[in-house]
């Protein structure tokens, strides 16, 4: 296995875990999807894998579409369906990879969600009209975890344009991981100076943000204009 001539078993993977003491954060577990069921782009396996599933908090902010831990099913089908010359199997996998996601936010402890999305992608139509209003009635319904906290950012914000990040604040004082997204490859991150300008767009862009409860009213409002 050390030397490549044998791809680990999930057992394997297990133990490793256990030997180190990473079976909380599952590590080697990661590793071992990487290699042999990598659902997500091979760029994005680290942070779905490791990054998210052990962070205590997800800070997210998203110009353009739902952020993928909030998109449904069939949103999220249409989004990943746009990508030239992509098969309907990738589709799929991807599709289940971005859906196997969402399970940290069904934990015992899930880590504290805070979503920042621009007001314009309440309108922007991704599938018909029954995607979209299928889409907004889960953004109501998921809005009332105590985990998740959602607001929209009003469209006269532009610090947010240069495009969608997280960041990831990581238990036990581990530094925090940034994932920054472009049309072709995610960087992920804990360089202090990028993960720092990150934190201050952050800022930026959540001092054009509406409060929780006016946006629930806001996302209500535009639901029924696609009914």
């Amino acid at each position: 296995m050390e030397i490549a001539k044998r791809t680990p078993s999930k057992a394997d993977a297990e133990k490793l875990d256990d030997l180190f003491g990473t079976t909380e954060r599952q590590y080697f577990v990661g590793l071992y999807r990487n290699i042999t069921s990598p659902g997500s782009p091979i760029w994005f396996a680290s942070w779905a894998d490791r990054i998210e599933p052990a962070a205590v908090v997800i800070r997210s902010w998203d110009p353009l579409l739902v952020p993928g831990l909030l998109q449904t099913p069939a949103y999220a089908r249409f989004v990943l369906s746009q990508e030239p010359r992509i098969s309907q199997e990738k589709v799929e996998r991807r599709l289940q990879a971005r859906l196997q996601r969402r399970e940290i936010l069904d934990k015992e402890e899930p880590p504290l969600l805070l979503v920042l999305m621009d007001v314009g992608v309440l309108r922007r139509p991704v599938g018909d009209a029954q995607v979209m209003a299928e889409q907004l009635a889960y953004l109501v319904e998921i809005s009332e975890r105590p985990c998740v906290s959602l607001q929209v950012v009003d469209e006269h914000c532009l610090a947010g344009f240069t495009g969608p990040f997280m960041i990831a604040e990581m238990p036990g004082g581990e530094p925090d991981v940034v994932h920054s997204d472009s049309s072709t490859v995610g960087h992920v991150t804990t360089d202090h100076a990028l993960v720092t300008s990150v934190w201050n767009r952050y800022e930026a862009i959540r001092g054009w943000a509406y409060p929780e409860h006016v946006t629930l009213k806001m996302i209500k409002d535009v639901k029924r204009e696609w009914t």
